[in-house]
Formats: C-alpha cells, sequence, structure tokens
C-alpha cells in the first residue's frame, strides 16, 4: 500500500513510544485516550488526531494498531457500535500488539473477516526504550498477503519482525516467550534475596552465575536493580507479568495439559500484588523477596 494512515488504540509505556516513532517516520495518526492522557497529549501536540471512539479511529485509518493489556480490553474496544470492526474501511487491516489469548484473537479475527478487514496478531518483543529507535521484536502471524502489506509500517517499529504462520501464533509464542522470561526474572530476583539472607554479597552472586551458561539480559535487567537500583531495563509492572503467566497456564489448560512450571512464578507475582506492589515494575521483584524472607 502508498503510505497508509494508522489509527493507534493504547497509549501506554509501550504504545506512547510506538506512536512517537511512528511519527518520527512521518506517518498520520489518528488516536483514541483509553486510560492516561500523557502520551495520547503527546502524540496530538505533534499533530497526531484525537477522536473519540474506535469506531472513529477505524473510520480515519487504513491499519490499526492496539496496545491493550489484556484481551478482555482488545475484545471490548473491537466490539460494539463504537468499536473498531463497526468503523472498518474496506481491506483495513488490524493488528493485535498486546499480549492476548490466542483463542480470543482467532475468534476476533473471524468477526472481522467478516466486516471486511484482516486482523493480524503481533506481540512485541523488547522494550518502550527499544520501541522508541524501532528496534522492537515483532512476532507476527496471521494472512501472510495483509502481513506482507503492513510489512513496510512493521519494519519502522521493528528491528526483527516475524511471520510466524496463522493467527493466533504470534500470540502463542509471546505466551510461551513471556512465561520464561517471568520464570528467569523471579528465580533470579529470589536469589538476590537468598544471597541477602545467607549474608553473601549480592555482586559475588553475580560474578559467579554471569561467568556461566545463565548469563542473559534478563539476568543482567534484574542485577541492575539489585546492584545499582535501575529498574528502566525492564519497564514491565508485576501485574502485566502475572496477567502474562495467567494467561499461559490458561493457554496450557484449553489446550488439555497443565503448567508445570508456571505456578510458582504466578504465585509469586500474585502475594506482590497483594502486598500493593503490582504498579512496580518486575525488577522490584527483588525487594519483595528481600522484604517476605525478612517477616
Amino acid at each position: 500500500m502508498s503510505t497508509p494512515t494508522i489509527g493507534f488504540i493504547g497509549l501506554g509505556l509501550m504504545g506512547g513510544a510506538m506512536v512517537g516513532r511512528l511519527q518520527d517516520k512521518g506517518y498520520a495518526l489518528t488516536v483514541v485516550a483509553n486510560r492516561t492522557r500523557t502520551h495520547v497529549d503527546a502524540a496530538v501536540a505533534r499533530g497526531a488526531t484525537e477522536v473519540t471512539t474506535a469506531k472513529a479511529v477505524a473510520e480515519a485509518s487504513d491499519i490499526v494498531m492496539l496496545c491493550m493489556d489484556t484481551s478482555d480490553n482488545v475484545e471490548a474496544r473491537m466490539r460494539g457500535p463504537e468499536g473498531v470492526i463497526a468503523g472498518l474501511k474496506p481491506d483495513a487491516v488490524v493488528i493485535d500488539f498486546g499480549t492476548s489469548l490466542p483463542g480470543s484473537t482467532k475468534v476476533l479475527g473471524q468477526e472481522v473477516a467478516a466486516a471486511g478487514g484482516t486482523l493480524l496478531d503481533c506481540p512485541i518483543g523488547r522494550t518502550p526504550m527499544h520501541a522508541k529507535d524501532g528496534l522492537l521484536n515483532l512476532m507476527g502471524s496471521g494472512d501472510k498477503a495483509a502481513f506482507d502489506r503492513v510489512k513496510p509500517v512493521l519494519d519502522d517499529l521493528g528491528e526483527n519482525v516475524f511471520h510466524l504462520g496463522a493467527l493466533g501464533t504470534g500470540h502463542t509464542i509471546k505466551l510461551i516467550n513471556n512465561f520464561y522470561a517471568q520464570a528467569c526474572a523471579n528465580a533470579m530476583a529470589e536469589s538476590f534475596a537468598i544471597a541477602d539472607v545467607m549474608g553473601v554479597e549480592r555482586q559475588a552472586v553475580y560474578d559467579v552465575m554471569s561467568a556461566g551458561p545463565l548469563k542473559s539480559g534478563m539476568m543482567d535487567f534484574i542485577t541492575a536493580y539489585a546492584l545499582e537500583g535501575n529498574d528502566a531495563n525492564l519497564a514491565f509492572s508485576i501485574k502485566n507479568a502475572a496477567k502474562d503467566v495467567g494467561y499461559y497456564a490458561q493457554m496450557c489448560a484449553n489446550a488439555g495439559v497443565s503448567s508445570m512450571m508456571s505456578g510458582s512464578t504466578l504465585d509469586s507475582l500474585k502475594a506482590s500484588i497483594d502486598a500493593g506492589r503490582g504498579e512496580d515494575f518486575v525488577p522490584h521483584q527483588v525487594d519483595f523477596f528481600a522484604d517476605t524472607f525478612k517477616a
């Protein structure tokens, strides 16, 4: 397609950074406020058009992008008389960048197709810091012809842009990815807290562990907070981490199996939320474990 008009719904930390990147690349944006105005106001100040409904976003856009926190919220923005589906232009492409349940995605895909459009799932890897520079990992799936049409736009957002298969494949892989990521993050956070209990320096723990096969980006994200108080490398809330691990467990259950490994990670995240830490970033799990072990 020629330079498309883009609608964006869900301007949180990640969505706001993505919109900023799209504006840097010269795309015309239509946006709608969701929970907060910070990134909406910034986008409008740079020339984006603000509307009041998801339907109006769709009516103005060749590509509608959603970056929402839950499948329920995606469904709410997609359906109904003021939803995206009601306002779709012919041959429009809708892209769900969130981390959603694959079953929900497949049902919405049928509804979008019935309205004359195409739904792609394209969940995100990496952080808002990567988004502002167009360095995301994008796990696309769905109709290949539609994917190829929008890939130039995805290439402006992502360093690594994958087409992984049929609709729902991207969300499936993202949930597997996020389960593994949170299992590692929470294991590393507990490791530092146990080091405190045992009277061992956190730096010594990191020096030994990072010298072997455990060395990873996730280890370094947690270590940056544990040693330096820097949580910006993993700007992802504990409540969203719990949602993703919970979705992973639900996806497994829907497939007729029970995850054996996600339970302890999810229990830790939920306990942290119950302790009032849900809005904190995941690296703060170091503090949750440390405080728990002191109790």
